[in-house]
């Protein structure tokens, strides 16, 4: 137990599972989209739905599509900051298969009309894991710079990988593999502790069997 757990984050709203956890949630998604959307579909599960409407759950999540952190003085303005920005939304309640009750689907575009779905949960104490990207099985919190890749399930794939990131002195600072069925579509999810170039990431795009690379980089901007 960490002081931070007890106090929880610096935040504004009165939940950190009901705002601060959304507006990362949110946050997270567009990093992952790599750009500002501008359309999204939001599903709200379990007391989400119930409740996060009151709790500004709503508005904190589309304050987190927008970049803003959960410390914002701007996160209660969101909707009318969305509209100015040219992101358009729309909410809807839904049951999400063995989610966690503080659950929300994201199904968010960009301009480039790049899509991306996730299921992320808010787990308490402003804490989230995502659980699902592009209806395949995730588990990962976004607290590192996190590459998303979705590829053939064949051999050599994973090595390829590891290798384009260790020529590259990237350090993996974990690696999780998922797959629907055996030869079917894979998922790798690594978190590394260094930033992985872009380069590195266009080599990574180039190897055979790859279907796409999402890269959600910390310190590279919102």
């Amino acid at each position: 137990m960490t002081l931070f757990d007890i106090m929880g984050p610096i935040m504004v709203g009165p939940s950190s599972s009901h705002t601060a956890g959304a507006v990362r949630i949110g946050l997270i998604t567009r990093r992952l989209l790599g750009s500002q959307p501008i359309g999204a579909e939001l599903t709200l599960h379990g007391s989400f739905a119930a409740t996060g409407r009151g709790h500004g759950t709503d508005r904190a999540l589309i304050a987190g599509l927008l970049g803003m952190e959960p410390d914002d003085p701007r996160i209660p303005q969101s909707f009318a900051l969305a509209e100015e920005a040219g992101l358009t939304f729309q909410f809807r309640n839904g049951v999400l298969k063995d989610a966690h009750p503080n659950s929300v689907q994201i199904r968010a575009m960009d301009k480039n009309l790049k899509r991306i779905t996730i299921v992320a949960a808010s787990l308490g104490g402003g804490r989230v894991k995502v659980t699902s990207v592009d209806g395949l099985p995730a588990a990962f919190t976004g607290e590192k710079n996190t590459l998303v890749i979705r590829n053939e399930d064949r051999v050599g794939e994973v090595a390829a990988m590891a290798n384009a990131l260790s020529d590259n002195n990237v350090n993996i600072a974990s690696m999780q593999l998922y797959r629907d069925a055996k030869g079917g579509e894979a998922l790798m999810v690594i978190e590394s502790d260094e930033t992985i170039s872009p380069s590195t990431i266009e080599r990574i795009r180039q190897v055979d069997g790859i279907l796409s690379v999402t890269y959600m980089d910390l310190g590279g901007g919102k």
